[in-house]
């Protein structure tokens, strides 16, 4: 357990409890002072840029103060006081989502699907909280009494985060059209991808409304692409080196668009952990390259793409008029099965949001009920 140690007069060390504590930056402490002179209380954003602060800056004292917190002096003259809870807060954050809940891998035996009612609980009970950490969590949640009116989901979508409108519009129709500019307008079955990898950045979450559903066909499928990816780098490490390491170029083009993109099937963050998924293979075109490097790419896709596709990994439901997946593009690959639009209407409505609406949310409730 994280603790805090005055070890001289001039050293505040973070203990680990293990022997693998070390004392805190003198700079790292200094750029995180809370006074007024230092941050501005309104917006919470610092008054000077640490940059010009003395490389050689020292911690000159330290003392404790009641309630756990710490009186420092610096070497260039300035004293402030610091919280103890709040230093190991920040020092226990791991990289990328900062403390948010972990993603939990799934496959086909996932039973119990992360499921609420719409709309939410009045006060002072509000289920918000243990919507988005199932949300971020398994990657999606099925809303139910969503009204079948065109255009609600668009309230359910400003809920957890700002619309991203494209060249779709602010929400756009899923049903089978004549005039198809896209497989999802035609009742042919769609095999796991994730949405718009030819954009940049890629929208983030997609929500999917059901109006309509009058065909016995039609099954909503959803696959985790995290778990997919992380059982090829145990199984296949060539492969998921490739997949990591080959951009790849995803293209659409319609009378009014022609939008490029260029991204790694399977993206890594900083630290090597996966950081979002780019598949559709109705639109990924590989760069050439020597025949043997393609011979190897396409190896590699085919490993990958056949587990997308195995029933090993991927749950199917029917999506019931009133209800609403919400699920994260850059994590899930979804699709469908085919219909036959003579049996009646399917019509579902779609949109996106930018996956940081959420993550916000949810900080800020988590941060309330601490």
């Amino acid at each position: 357990m994280l603790a805090l140690k005055i070890t001289s007069n001039s050293e505040l060390t973070l203990d680990s409890g293990d022997g693998s504590g070390f004392p805190i930056h003198p700079l790292w402490l200094r750029e995180r002072c809370q006074d007024v002179a230092s941050l501005d209380r309104k917006t919470g954003q610092r008054l000077a840029d640490p940059s010009d602060l003395p490389l050689e800056l020292r911690i000159t004292s330290v003392s404790a103060l009641p309630g756990e917190r710490y009186r420092v002096g610096f070497s260039d003259g300035h004293e402030a006081e610091f919280c103890s809870a709040e230093i190991l807060r920040e020092c226990a954050l791991p990289s990328g989502d900062h403390d948010c809940p972990t993603p939990r891998l799934w496959d086909a035996s996932l039973r119990d699907f992360p499921r609420a009612m719409w709309p939410p609980a009045p006060q002072p009970s509000p289920p918000q909280r243990i919507w988005l950490e199932a949300f971020l969590k398994w990657g999606f949640i099925i809303f139910s009494g969503v009204p079948t009116s065109p255009g609600s989901l668009l309230t359910v979508a400003r809920t957890f985060g700002y619309t991203r409108e494209t060249n779709f519009g602010v929400l756009f129709d899923v049903r089978s059209t004549p005039e198809a500019t896209d497989l999802a307008y035609t009742p042919v079955p769609l095999d796991a991808h994730t949405d718009n990898p030819y954009r940049d950045p890629v929208p983030g979450i997609q929500l999917l409304h059901c109006l309509a559903n009058e065909t016995t066909g039609g099954l909503s499928t959803l696959v985790d692409g995290f778990a997919v990816a992380t059982e090829l780098r145990k199984q296949d490490v060539e492969a998921y080196r490739i997949l990591t390491q080959t951009p790849v170029r995803f293209r659409y083009r319609d009378s009014a668009t022609d939008l490029t993109a260029s991204a790694v099937p399977i993206e890594l963050d900083v630290t090597g952990a996966i950081r979002a998924i780019h598949f559709s293979p109705r639109l990924d075109y590989v760069p050439i390259m020597p025949p043997e490097r393609l011979s190897a790419y396409y190896r590699a896709r085919r490993a990958f793409d056949h587990r997308l596709r195995s029933a090993a990994h991927e749950i199917r439901f029917l999506l019931k008029p009133g209800e609403l997946l919400m699920m994260d593009n850059r994590r899930l690959l979804h699709g469908r099965t085919g219909f036959n639009p003579a049996e009646g209407l399917r019509h579902l409505q779609g949109c996106y949001i930018d996956s940081d609406g959420p993550r916000s949310w949810y900080r800020l409730l988590r941060g309330k009920t601490a």
